[in-house]
């Protein structure tokens, strides 16, 4: 394969560019859009980092797919953008999934793009095969000319429905405290969905306004052909760096408030509640458990514990968790090593994940999982698919799912509470498309 060369070029409006970018390559059925919104979280290397187009691509059910993505990589050790479902779970343990699976993504999909673009706030690089500058000029041209289309009006509402009704969550939130009380888990991530069809979502125009609401560190628009994820996850799941990685879990969760006392209130509740503290640590011990697998010896850290992070939406607890991998292993190995990740499988893990497949009601499919990149040079980074919309156009299907940690000091009335805390901000941008709660 041949080398991609790496054209330079200066940015006057870096956000109306994106915008542009993001309409220019509409119908394009590769693309991934990964947006840091310039926040304040550790570790982040690219403001925004997009790859479009497909020079080739792999799609797998869960059986061999790391197998097959490690050789996709040997083949081509260039840029690859995609995801990880969490139900690659059922290959890295003996575990399987037998319920509804309502949007049909794949286990895992990557592809190799023909386009990659880093933007900055005053700088562009594209990273691509158009060997000159003056064939590259032209390509940002047309994308610096492009004009921005309308956004579709609704045709018609459709009602949002739950897959659980109040009452079912309540009981199945009180029967994993049973399996607290018995020994058999510490925590775990107990999840719900939500779900519409025959929508005729604009996945742009949806995340424009997801990102604008929530500002997340780790944003996505991504698609794969019919399937879509507009993504405002706060959360890193794993990212490798020369042969450093960082995990950066979050467990605690508080809402924003306008007054600025009261806000500083309810950050300094969620920083001293002990149930809070209690989850984050039993996940930050999960996460070092699952680096040292793969870690020189002594090299696991706990760089922060208790992080206080603001976003427009909430307040979050995120600690950082880092390691150096051994020579021995390679990415593959980091992520298959710690995957799916603890904040969103509980303590033990595998018991956890078996009570969790018991008792949801849904297939979490993408939810859960992770989107991200690889490097030429075998770094990555992956964030959890979290506070996320997924659609697939062809059946013209939607869902999102969210989720809360159950502990012994649970109460399971506010844990459906928090439930709704993280849906707001998708919960208010499918209203302005006419997906409104039955």
């Amino acid at each position: 394969m041949k080398q991609r060369e790496l054209h330079r070029f200066a940015l006057e409006d870096a956000a109306i560019f994106k915008k542009k970018l993001l309409s220019f390559f509409k119908s394009e059925k590769h693309l991934v859009y990964l947006e840091s919104n310039q926040g304040n979280l550790k570790h982040d290397t690219y403001a925004t980092l997009i790859g479009v187009g497909a020079i080739d691509s792999i799609t797998c059910k869960t059986g061999k797919a790391f197998e097959q993505l490690a050789a996709f990589k040997r083949e081509y050790k260039d840029w690859m953008f995609g995801f990880l479902g969490y139900d690659l779970k059922n290959e890295l343990e003996d575990l399987k999934t037998e319920k509804q699976d309502l949007l049909e993504f794949p286990d895992l999909s990557f592809f190799v793009p023909e386009l990659v673009f880093e933007i900055s706030p005053n700088e562009l690089k594209l990273h691509s095969f158009i060997t000159s500058q003056p064939a590259a000029q032209k390509l940002i041209s047309k994308i610096e000319t492009h004009l921005l289309t309308s956004f579709k009006k609704v045709i018609r509402p459709v009602p949002l429905k739950a897959r659980d009704t109040k009452e079912d969550y309540l009981n199945k939130a009180h029967t994993f405290l049973d399996h607290i009380r018995r020994g058999d888990i510490y925590e775990a991530n107990f999840c719900t969905q939500f779900y519409a069809q025959e929508v005729e979502l604009d996945t742009q125009k949806a995340f424009h306004e997801l990102n604008q609401i929530s500002e997340p560190p780790f944003a996505v628009y991504a698609r794969f052909n019919e399937h879509y994820a507009i993504c405002a996850s706060p959360e890193r799941y794993l990212k490798k760096t020369d042969r450093q990685l960082v995990s950066q879990p979050i467990k605690g969760t508080a809402r924003r408030s306008a007054h600025l006392v009261e806000d500083e209130k309810l950050k300094e509740l969620l920083f001293h509640d002990p149930k809070e503290r209690s989850e984050n640590v039993m996940i930050v011990d999960l996460v070092r458990n699952d680096l040292s697998k793969t870690a020189v010896k002594g090299s696991v850290q706990v760089e922060e514990l208790f992080g206080m992070y603001a976003f427009k939406q909430v307040h979050q607890m995120i600690s950082t968790v880092v390691s150096q991998l051994d020579s021995k292993y390679d990415s593959i190995d980091a992520i298959t090593s710690t995957f799916p990740m603890g904040s969103m499988t509980g303590a033990p893990k595998i018991s956890a994940m078996e009570i969790i497949e018991q008792n949801e009601s849904f297939k979490r499919g993408l939810y859960s999982g992770a989107i991200g990149y690889f490097t030429p040079q075998d770094d990555f980074d992956f964030n959890v698919v979290i506070r996320t919309i997924l659609y697939n156009e062809k059946s013209k299907s939607l869902s999102f799912s969210v989720g809360s940690a159950i502990t012994a000091a649970a109460v399971p009335e506010k844990e459906y509470e928090e439930c709704f805390l993280k849906a707001k901000a998708l919960i208010e941008v499918l209203a302005l498309q006419g997906v409104y709660f039955d």
